[in-house]
């Protein structure tokens, strides 16, 4: 590759308008998209087209809902928004795009919270549904990485008592042994369409009340690690919430410790070192699935704890290792199915799950391995014909439904994570140099770009198969090679180098004060200070286990 390849990028990407390029000039979303000046291109291959089609695609999951104003709904065969996915993880995404379609979004179930407290499993044209609860991602933590980006204090004051009262609404009708856990009911509390962990119980709650469950069905109530885990998580970022809001978090966190000793003594398994829901009877349901990797992303766990886990499951290809994604039920398992041609949980990759990995992934700093086992389903979506909601996992292909708005999002959020420019809610800016250049199946580019504006002054980037070039405003700001990750403050003073690949990488970051050369491993953090590498933290790598 060479300087001309960038320079061409950089050309394109300075004259790209990426909502006309889109036909969604004027809608919601691309109003709120040239805010922002979110823009990509890339020199050959189709990524730069397919990122046009999910912006297009997702402008047609953001319509009203019951009377609302413009949200965003799941898509595909899913008419409506659902609090597993739309209502939490989705618009944690979409924020960074579109924050007020996000917030309207989030605002829509605090609408229709019912009088009891219950905050509705989903929202359609027709209303709110109450059958089941269907919680996996903590909504108090989207809620609270909102504000942090967006500073909207209306928001937290408007959703802290709505998750106050659903946190009542759980302690008094899930939990119906007093272990503490919080229970499951039937298969769709957790959304686990046709996964053999729930054969043989009901798909939603007793007489369609969420509050009941059958007294004949066999197994259920299950003490469910996830969704134990998902309100640990929630009652942290509650007290978080309550403190910002000038009240005593403690009783939050205190609660919090309760539930996570609750999820170890009912639901964790030492040998195995897995999570299993534990049934009426008390024994183990020991089918080994998705829930392990959403017990994780909801911040559950030590570093040793991750690590191993990665070992022994997320890495390891023989449980839940694909090579185009992290499968739902263990492969080893017999009742293990890779078929993606329908709504399954049984096996085959859903989209929801790679979109929730981040969570589990970046906590304990293993970038390079999220980077490397994305690299494959990045490929597998720019040259698939629609955005489903599942994948083979053998060949990649793309599954059941299409313009499914987790698919769409975790596209948009690997090209910006991976390749582009992503502001954290703590105010730190990432620029990524893993450039797409090295995909299969005709997917590589020769070059990219992705510019960005943070607090008015924009920022961006152009990268090829050897370096990355950063733009200030238009002037150059630093440029590092392939595979690192550069972070800097909100003022654009660079604060950490992170190595995203497999391998080290040895080169030199140039900045206007100088050249500092380094060699970064995979995950290793080289720590900034006045300008200078101050102290350097190695995270263990694991690469895939075959084993």
């Amino acid at each position: 590759m060479t300087e001309d390849s960038r320079a061409r990028a950089l050309r394109r990407l300075r004259a790209s308008e990426p909502a006309a390029s889109a036909d969604i000039a004027g809608s919601p979303l691309g109003i709120e998209l040239a805010a922002s000046s979110v823009r990509f291109v890339a020199l050959g291959g189709p990524l730069e087209e397919r990122w046009h089609t999910a912006l297009a695609e997702l402008d047609r999951c953001i319509r009203p809902l019951a009377g609302s104003a413009p949200v965003l709904n799941e898509g595909g065969v899913y008419h409506g928004s659902w609090l597993e996915s739309t209502g939490t993880i989705n618009v944690e995404v979409l924020g960074r795009f579109a924050p007020q379609i996000a917030k309207a979004t989030l605002l829509l179930f605090a609408e229709h919270q019912r009088d009891d407290g219950m905050i509705p499993y989903k929202v359609t044209a027709d209303g709110a549904g109450f059958s089941q609860i269907q919680i996996v991602t903590p909504l108090a933590r989207v809620v609270w990485r909102h504000f942090a980006s967006t500073g909207d204090r209306e928001l937290l004051q408007t959703m802290y008592p709505v998750m106050v009262r659903y946190d009542s609404w759980l302690a008094r009708y899930r939990d119906s042994r007093g272990t503490g856990a919080v229970e499951a009911f039937c298969t769709f509390d957790t959304g686990h369409d046709l996964s053999p962990r729930f054969w043989f119980a009901p798909d939603r709650a007793f007489r369609a009340d969420a509050r009941e469950y059958d007294p004949a069905a066999s197994g259920i109530p299950y003490a469910a690690p996830d969704l134990t885990a998902n309100v640990a998580c929630q009652r942290t970022y509650l007290g978080l919430i309550a403190e910002e809001l000038g009240e005593d978090g403690q009783a939050w966190r205190d609660a919090a410790q309760a539930s996570l000793e609750a999820l170890h003594e009912q639901c964790f398994h030492e040998d195995d070192g897995f999570y299993y829901d534990r049934d009426r009877s008390g024994r183990h349901v020991r089918i080994q699935t998705d829930v392990l990797a959403r017990v994780l992303a909801c911040e559950v766990g030590d570093e040793s704890f991750f690590a191993a886990s990665l070992r022994r499951y997320l890495m390891n290809t023989g449980k839940f290792l694909a090579h185009y994604g992290f499968t739902t039920v263990a492969m080893d398992d017999p009742r293990f199915d890779h078929d993606s041609s329908r709504n399954s949980w049984g096996g085959p990759v859903n989209f929801l799950a790679q979109l929730r990995a981040p969570d589990a992934f970046e906590r304990h700093g293993h970038v390079a391995e999220l980077a490397l086992t994305s690299s494959p389903v990045l490929a597998a979506l720019a040259v698939a014909d629609r955005f489903p909601q599942c994948l083979d996992p053998w060949s990649g292909a793309a599954g059941y439904t299409e313009v499914y708005s987790p698919s769409i999002l975790w596209f948009l959020d690997a090209v910006e994570r991976h390749s582009g420019v992503l502001v954290r809610p703590d105010g730190e800016i990432w620029f990524s140099g893993l450039a797409p250049t090295r995909l299969d199946h005709g997917a590589a580019a020769e070059a990219v770009g992705y510019a960005r504006t943070v607090h008015g002054v924009e920022w961006e980037l152009v990268a090829d198969d050897d370096l990355v070039e950063v733009f200030r405003d238009g002037a150059p700001a630093f440029s590092f090679p392939r595979g690192w990750r550069v972070v800097t403050d909100e003022g654009g003073d660079v604060r950490a180098v992170i190595g995203l690949t497999a391998q080290p990488v040895a080169g030199e970051l140039s900045l206007p004060s100088g050249t500092i050369a380094l060699s970064v491993a995979p995950n290793e953090r080289v720590a900034f200070a006045g300008g200078v590498p101050s102290e350097r933290v190695e995270v263990e790598f694991v690469g895939p286990v075959f084993a």
